[in-house]
């Protein structure tokens, strides 16, 4: 598969993504989530075979738009043993400027949440007594400051955004 090939194919499935997950769409029923999962767990087995064969698409390869639309399907993954796969060699594309740090904080709290560990971003949130709620964080005392480092907006006005909008989607890219 070419730089091309592969970019081009990043592209559509993120759009394919992105209208199964239309907010507007309302919140799927049981065969709307059923496609999903088969539809996630194509996407994770696809992107897995990439990475063992090419390795993690890097922007130099596939351009900034296709990079995130391989996040993107990370951040899907139904696999958490593929999702921790993702999240490593993102991270050394991240280290190599190929990729967003950004986008690994999200992919390293979801991994964090779904392993029953604290997140340190502060990205992941869930439907508690009042509402959206954060997912517990590792020491909220220094959440900012590692925001800040990844290219993120203060706490703050991140949860405000998503109390405002109750749309965890646009978030994280959902």
């Amino acid at each position: 598969m070419t730089d091309e090939e592969l970019r081009d194919e990043l592209l559509r499935r993120m759009r394919v993504d992105q209208a199964m997950r239309d907010p507007a769409k309302g919140f799927p029923g049981d065969r709307r989530l059923a496609r999903l999962q088969r539809f996630d767990e194509g996407n994770t087995a696809w992107l897995y075979s990439v990475v063992a064969t090419r390795g993690w698409p890097l922007v130099s390869q596939v351009g900034e738009r296709a990079a995130r639309a391989a996040w993107l399907l990370a951040q899907h993954a139904t696999s958490i043993e593929a999702q921790r796969l993702f999240r490593e060699v993102m991270a050394e594309a991240v280290e190599r400027d190929e990729a967003s740090p950004r986008d690994l904080a999200y992919l390293e709290d979801r991994v964090r949440v779904r392993s029953g560990r604290l997140q340190l971003y502060g990205t992941q949130f869930h439907d508690g007594v009042d509402g959206l709620e954060p997912m517990p964080i590792e020491e909220p005392e220094l959440l900012d400051e590692r925001r800040a480092a990844v290219g993120l907006e203060p706490f703050a006005a991140y949860e405000a955004f998503i109390r405002k909008t109750g749309d965890l989607g646009t978030a994280d890219g959902r």
